[in-house]
């Protein structure tokens, strides 16, 4: 399992060390565009010899033109400074076509790497994980690493060559002014290093601090985190709490203004005492006869070309290593292994099924769940998240079996382990010891596809997502007709109420579903069942939340859909419990009763106990 690492945003991205192995992996995500690079460079070169041609067609104008009065030079300098203009801009919109053509590939490469990724990821690790955090490595740290391959790789080869050329040409005008200007070099460059390096720390704080007003807001925003926060927040403390994230965003927000400013102002003035420095001794030796006009107005412009670039390759290595920390952040969601995966000769659970029929089999299964480090990433979660999760077994040796097309109902009191067993037969886990089996196969040896084809689930609380009814039931089947959908919500006894909506299955639903009510949703929950109708039905309690009429009229359906299916159950209703062929009770993570209603109630035991407690007074009781 991937090892738990993450970035402080005190650490200089300066320092940050990178093995052999990122760089390679980098390499391999640039590399089908290696051709559009070449001649990305190829283009970089081009503007930077045309750039450094401009002085030197000024030296030749005022020197051998406007001096010597000799209109052909003029006229000819003038129409070649205007075609280089003409080719400068043609050679920035091809730097631009093709660093945005690689750019936008790689944030695409890199974006759909994670998307799917990210959804093999096991169930621990969406519970443990920030949203905000993780669409943060989506987002920022997808373009800070594109950026390697783009601007940072413009500024390195661009004003490495604008710098290599600029003082050649000085050098060979005049080598004593050259390096007379040279000198404020070091005062120049020893503080853009240190802004720089600030800057990128307060750039790193901020997409943190930006991270964590992400995932306030999208906890607050979505229907279910809004109506809690209405029912028993405070609207001033939910608001003082965004302003304090959000004002620590805008604190770092003004340093790095400021610190810009500073860095900009205080690297403008040393460049303009340069060029006085290069006028006023240039100018004396013209006024000599020692240089010429052009040559000191070569040698300003020249300057005015040098520091620009300077100031940029200053910086170079942070920004470079800011560009490959945001690949190293990528890389490491990416380099979390799902612990629920595929085996290299995973079988289909299709044919078992169909040859020994829709068994369910707990053969002595322990289960723990899994450390932090085993699931996440410490960058992506909270210290509350890390130290919530259960210690020790959460199963110890169960044991039962379900027969084909039986329902078993799951019976115990709160933490007795029975989400945990409907989460090791859907395989969100697997377990620690021992083995699930259905159909008499080993779940670890199926592939998760057919695994997903053979159950289907509803919840106690029915996730819908932000799209038209039709759209969230064909999530069961994406290829559904209207006419199977109708059916489907005619079993689970909600056409009535779909039909009578203005835009019927395309009726959007709204965030998690919240412009239905929840028996609607809980019904519709369960006709994406019924238009998946697969071997085997795990249900927590789907009738929960439904008033009587609802629930007796769902339960028919589900009576109906569930003949010849096999069913696990997590009953809290005694109409439930009846109905089912065994009961399997679970106390502390063990099995401590397993029989029928009128056996268990005959036994005395825990099933007795929670009957009298728990179940006489409901539903059907």
């Amino acid at each position: 399992m991937a090892s738990m690492r993450s970035f402080t945003k005190d650490a200089e991205v300066k320092d940050h060390k990178l093995s052999k192995d990122t760089l390679k992996r980098v390499w391999g995500f640039a590399k089908p565009y290696r051709k559009q690079l070449a001649l990305f460079i190829f283009l970089l070169i081009l503007d930077a010899a045309s750039s450094a041609a401009v002085p030197l067609l000024f030296r030749y104008l005022i020197d051998h033109g406007i001096a010597t009065g000799n209109r052909t030079v003029v006229i000819n300098i003038a129409i070649t400074a205007a075609l280089l203009a003409i080719i400068s801009a043609g050679l920035a919109v091809a730097q631009r076509w093709v660093s945005a053509t690689v750019g936008e590939s790689l944030i695409y490469d890199l974006r759909t790497a994670i998307f799917d990724h990210v959804q093999r990821m096991p169930l621990a690790f969406f519970s443990r994980t920030r949203t905000g955090a993780l669409i943060q490595r989506l987002n920022g740290d997808v373009l800070g690493a594109q950026q390697a391959f783009t601007s940072t790789l413009q500024t390195v080869v661009s004003n490495g060559l604008t710098i290599a050329i600029t003082l050649i040409a000085m050098f060979s005008m005049q080598w004593r002014l050259t390096l007379l200007s040279l000198v404020l070099v070091p005062v120049f460059v020893l503080p853009a290093q240190w802004f720089g390096r600030k800057i990128a720390a307060l750039a790193k704080e901020g997409m943190d601090l930006d991270a964590n007003a992400s995932q306030l807001m999208q906890e607050r925003f979505n229907v279910a985190g809004a109506h809690l926060a209405k029912v028993f927040g405070n609207p001033a403390r939910e608001s003082a709490k965004y302003a304090s994230a959000a004002g620590a965003l805008r604190n770092v927000g003004i340093k790095r203004a400021l610190l810009a400013t500073w860095f900009r102002v205080g690297l403008g003035t040393i460049a303009a005492l340069a060029v006085a420095t290069i006028y006023g001794f240039g100018g004396v030796e013209a006024i000599h006869g020692t240089l010429t006009v052009g040559t000191v107005i070569a040698l300003t412009a020249f300057l005015g070309q040098l520091y620009g670039p300077l100031t940029a390759m200053s910086n170079v290595q942070v920004d470079v290593m800011t560009a490959l920390v945001s690949f190293e952040r990528v890389l490491e969601v990416l380099d979390l292994q799902p612990m629920v995966q595929d085996k290299p000769n995973a079988s289909s659970l299709t044919n078992a099924v169909q040859q020994n029929g829709a068994s369910i089999e707990f053969d002595n299964v322990r289960f723990a769940y899994p450390k932090a480090s085993d699931v996440s990433l410490a960058s992506l979660e909270s210290v509350a998240v890390l130290d919530s999760y259960p210690q020790g077994d959460t199963l110890k040796d169960v044991t039962f079996t379900v027969r084909p097309g039986q329902m078993c109902a799951l019976v115990g009191p709160s933490g007795a382990g029975k989400t945990t067993v409907t989460q090791l037969v859907t395989r969100m886990y697997d377990p620690t010891a021992g083995s699930v089996r259905i159909a008499g196969a080993d779940l670890r040896d199926v592939t998760l596809d057919s695994l997903r084809d053979t159950i289907g689930t509803v919840s106690q609380e029915a996730h819908l997502f932000h799209d038209t009814i039709g759209e969230n039931l064909r999530f069961a089947k994406p290829d559904a007709t209207d006419a199977e959908l109708e059916q489907a919500c005619v079993r689970a006894r909600i056409w009535g109420l779909v039909s009578s909506l203005p835009d019927g299955l395309n009726t959007v639903v709204g965030d998690r579903g919240y412009r239905l009510s929840g028996g609607e949703r809980q019904r519709l929950a369960i006709a994406r069942v019924f238009l998946k109708a697969p071997p085997i039905v795990v249900l927590d309690e789907a009738t929960a939340s439904l008033d009587s009429e609802n629930e007796a009229a769902v339960q028919q359906a589900l009576e109906q859909a569930l003949v010849g299916r096999t069913s696990l159950v997590i009953a809290h209703r005694l109409s439930t419990v009846r109905a089912a062929d065994q009961i399997v009770v679970l106390d502390a993570g063990r099995v401590v009763e397993v029989g029928t209603h009128q056996q268990l109630l005959a036994a005395g035991g825990l099933y007795a106990d929670l009957y009298h407690t728990q179940f006489s007074d409901t539903p059907g009781g």
